[in-house]
C-alpha cells in the first residue's frame, strides 16, 4: 500500500477552479477560508505586530494577522475555530479543529505561531483542491459514490459497509430548509479522511506479515481507536 493514503493531491488537468489560488483574498466563499474585517487591510490596528517577519508572505501575514484577534503572536483553537468556515459559511467543527492544531502546533505550545500557520493555510488549501474535484455535483458536501472515489485515489478500498459507517459518522446534522443537503462537509471530510489513514496506518503496525488478520489485547485496541482523530 502506498504512503500517500489519505494525502491531498493536486490535480493539474483540472479546470482553474480546482486550483488554490496563489494569493489569498480580503473576501472569499473558499472552502476553509478564514474570515475577516476589513480594518485588518487598512492601517494596523494598536498593538499588532509591526510587519511580518523576514521572508513571509505579506498577504499571509495579513491573514494571520486577522485571525489573531487577540494580538498575542500567537493562533489559539478558539481563534480558528472563528477563522475557518465551509462553502455554506458553516464554522469548522471543533473537533476539526483540535486536529489541524494537534498536526501544526509542531512546539506543543497550544497555540500556532506565523510558521505553523503557513503550513496549515497550504494544507487546508491542497484539501480544498481534493474537495472540489471529488464534489462532482457542486453540492457543497461529498456524499455516497464521491466519498468512495475520494478514498479509492488515497488507495483505500473501502468495503459499502465501511463507507455507509464513515459517511454516517461525519455527516453534518439535518440541513433546514435554507441549508444544503446532508452530506459532509469540508471540514469533516478532512477529518473522516485522516481517521481513516490514522487507523489503517496503527492496524498496519500491528498486522506485522500483512495478511490482512491481527490479533491484539485490549490495551492495544483501545489505544488505536482512541488515538483516532
Amino acid at each position: 500500500m502506498s504512503t500517500r493514503y489519505g494525502a491531498p493531491q493536486r490535480y493539474p488537468s483540472q479546470a482553474s477552479q480546482y486550483r488554490p489560488s496563489p494569493a489569498p483574498r480580503p473576501v472569499s466563499t473558499q472552502y476553509g477560508a478564514p474570515q475577516q474585517q476589513q480594518q485588518y487591510y487598512s492601517q494596523p490596528a494598536y498593538g499588532a505586530p509591526p510587519g511580518p517577519p523576514p521572508g513571509a508572505d505579506p498577504q499571509l501575514w495579513q491573514w494571520f494577522s486577522a485571525v489573531d484577534t487577540d494580538r498575542s503572536g500567537a493562533i489559539s483553537v478558539t481563534e480558528l475555530q472563528a477563522a475557518l468556515v465551509n462553502g455554506n459559511w458553516t464554522r469548522f467543527d471543533l473537533d476539526t479543529v483540535k486536529m489541524l492544531m494537534s498536526i501544526f502546533d509542531t512546539d506543543r505550545s497550544g497555540t500556532i505561531g506565523f510558521n505553523e500557520f503557513a503550513g496549515l493555510w497550504k494544507y487546508i488549501q491542497d484539501w480544498q483542491n481534493v474537495f472540489r474535484h471529488f464534489d462532482r455535483d457542486r453540492s457543497g458536501s461529498i456524499e455516497g459514490s464521491e466519498l468512495s472515489s475520494a478514498l479509492r485515489s488515497f488507495g483505500y478500498n473501502l468495503s459499502p459497509t465501511l463507507l455507509q459507517l464513515l459517511e454516517q459518522k461525519y455527516a453534518s446534522g439535518p440541513s433546514d430548509r435554507y441549508g444544503p443537503p446532508p452530506g459532509i462537509t469540508f471540514d469533516r471530510f478532512v477529518r473522516a479522511c485522516v481517521a481513516v489513514k490514522t487507523l489503517t496506518e496503527a492496524f498496519q503496525r500491528v498486522d506485522t506479515d500483512r495478511d490482512g488478520w491481527v490479533q491484539m489485547n485490549y490495551e492495544q485496541f483501545m489505544q488505536i481507536v482512541l488515538s483516532a482523530p
